[in-house]
């Protein structure tokens, strides 16, 4: 009898350690799943395959994956416009905490579904608006815009230089600008000549903007669009190309010669885990060559054989703080100084830019 109590309390004992150890493991398996359960959202205006503005902050994207290990999930190819509430809204409902909108046409539509959701984090791209939980975020692009316009402005005989742009706002125009001043601080008899498609991603619209251009006797074209049309038209006609977004190289190996390029990672990773941890505070970012948003992509072996020297010289005094590129004298369109010697352009000055620099052949239309 008493060897059956004995065996019965052993039982017992054994059968309590054993829960007791599944229960241990089952609650660090819950505590491990809920790191992971922190959900991030990305909206996208283009395809992630556009190897360009979608396709790097997708890039982004998987960075942070990696180096957090958070949950992501995405829309490809949203409107610019109403739709991109519900798609917030389904975001918001599958779990997201934090909602990163990746083009400037979705301002006002963040704006207004944040006010409705003081509890998720709202960070939208290339705009101007906060909230108390919504954010702008943006790079310095108009610093490699500019050591990218040395390169064409070495390379161009024909002194005429094609441009193929998206949308006639500040943020384009300000590029536009950045690259002409990059092309005539090397080659002061250049024109670069604008060519508007009003698409942000429209590959057949982008490529013809470019031929039309080429046709004209551009011998070199840049870009603020979203594929490689522009430079796969230079390339079919024997001539070069400046790309955007990322490094598309392989895109037009005998054309490309480099690239102002975005490298969003390291930011969506400070802004992520600042939310995971509650320090997160809205905030608007201007980031630049400095922080390492943005940056000029490699040289090709098609770049001129003296752009490696001079780029490096320029960037240099970027990074020192020596060379702004927005510093005057510099004179508009018209030939008209607009900003003074020695005057550098506010933040605020460029952001709302709307008129084009000396050597700019193209109209705004406001």
């Amino acid at each position: 009898m008493f060897k059956r109590i004995l065996t019965l309390l052993l039982t017992l004992v054994l059968t309590f350690s054993i829960f007791t150890g599944c229960g241990k493991e089952a609650a660090e398996k819950t505590a491990s799943k809920g790191d992971n359960d922190f959900k991030v959202g990305f909206i996208y205006v283009g395809p992630i395959g556009d190897g360009g503005w979608s396709y790097s902050h997708n890039e982004g994207r998987l960075y942070l994956e990696n180096e957090l290990g958070v949950e992501t999930i995405y829309r490809e190819s949203v409107p610019e416009g109403q739709e991109v509430e519900k798609v917030m809204n389904d975001m918001i409902d599958q779990g997201a905490k934090v909602i990163f909108a990746t083009s400037f046409g979705y301002m006002d539509y963040v704006e207004k579904v944040s006010k409705e959701h003081p509890e998720v984090k709202f960070l939208h791209c290339s705009g101007y608006k906060t909230t108390e939980n919504m954010s702008n975020y943006f790079g310095r692009m108009y610093e490699p815009r500019y050591l990218a316009g040395i390169v064409a402005g070495l390379k161009t005989k024909s002194n005429k230089i094609g441009y193929v742009a998206a949308f006639e706002i500040p943020e384009v125009i300000r590029g536009i600008n950045a690259f002409t001043l990059g092309v005539r601080s090397i080659n002061p008899d250049a024109k670069v000549i604008v060519r508007w498609t009003h698409t942000w991603y429209d590959p057949a619209k982008e490529k013809e903007a470019a031929k039309s251009l080429l046709d004209e006797g551009a011998d070199v074209i840049a870009q603020h669009q979203d594929t490689a049309g522009p430079q796969q038209a230079a390339e079919e006609a024997g001539a070069y190309s400046i790309g955007y977004n990322t490094d598309s190289f392989d895109k037009a190996p005998k054309s490309y010669m480099t690239a102002p390029i975005w490298n969003w990672g390291p930011y969506y990773v400070e802004q992520v885990k600042a939310a995971m941890e509650g320090n997160w505070k809205s905030h608007s970012y201007w980031g630049g060559m400095k922080e390492q948003i943005v940056k000029l992509a490699p040289l090709s072996e098609n770049a001129p054989e003296k752009a490696t020297e001079k780029v490096k010289e320029a960037e240099e005094k970027i990074l020192n703080g020596n060379l702004n590129v927005f510093t005057g004298p510099i004179k508009n369109q018209e030939g008209k100084i607009v900003v003074e010697e020695g005057k550098i352009l506010t933040d605020s000055e460029m952001l709302s830019m709307d008129w084009f620099v000396e050597g700019v052949e193209g109209k705004i239309e406001k």
